[in-house]
Formats: structure tokens, sequence, C-alpha cells
């Protein structure tokens, strides 16, 4: 499960969706490769879309120098409950699931600021 939202994540941050892709495949007459297939939000367990959502409803911690080093988890059990999230295991396997969205994002807004700092550096 965590592969495919590695997938969708990556697909989604250069903006590549399912039907992008097939339609690529249908004009190149490539075979479809599912595994290389990004998935659609509606290809995940509710779960995983609850822990998606749960994860965009929570405040950034942002800085000007470092960028983003993750969400800002204070209020996470108020929001578990208005998302009425209230079985334990769920509540862990969200919380695992939005230690790994930030994770995805901590990396990707280190990449951005190592290339623009490269970019500053070039000139």
């Amino acid at each position: 499960l965590k592969d495919r939202l590695k997938l969708y994540l990556k697909n989604d941050d250069v903006g590549m969706t399912k039907d992008q892709y097939l339609r690529m495949m249908e004009q190149t007459g490539e075979e479809i490769d599912w595994d290389r297939c990004p998935p659609d939000i509606e290809d995940f367990p509710d779960s995983v879309v609850t822990g998606i959502n749960i994860y965009h409803s929570m405040g950034d911690r942002t800085y000007p120098e470092i960028g983003y080093i993750g969400k800002d988890l204070t209020y996470l059990e108020k929001i578990l409950d208005l998302y009425l999230v209230e079985n334990k295991k769920e509540k862990e396997w969200i919380f695992e699931l939005i230690l790994f969205l930030d994770s995805h994002y901590i990396s990707e807004s280190q990449k951005r600021i190592k290339a623009e700092y490269d970019k500053i550096k070039k000139k």
C-alpha cells in the first residue's frame, strides 16, 4: 500500500494523473504497465483517503531558511475526533500515514531549497 502511495505522491508532484498516463500510453501505442500507472485517490482504501484529508487539514510548520519541517500535530486528536476516527488501530494507522506523508513532503521541500541554493550559488 505504501509503495502505491509513493507512486501516487511522485506522480502528484509532477502533475501526472492516471488519466494522463492512460492517454499517453494510448497515443504512443505502448502497452499499459499497471505497476507504473499512477493511482487515483479513489484507488486507495477509505482509511488512506481519510488520512490524506486529515494530513492536509493540519497546519504546516515552515521556516524561510529551512523550509517545510512537518505538520503541526498539536490538534491531531481533535481532528481525528472530527473525522470520527475512534478505533485505536485506525488512529495508529492514520498517524503512521501522516508520518509517511510528512517524510515525503519534508524531503521534497529540502530538494527544492537545495536546488534554489545551488542555482543562486552558480550566479
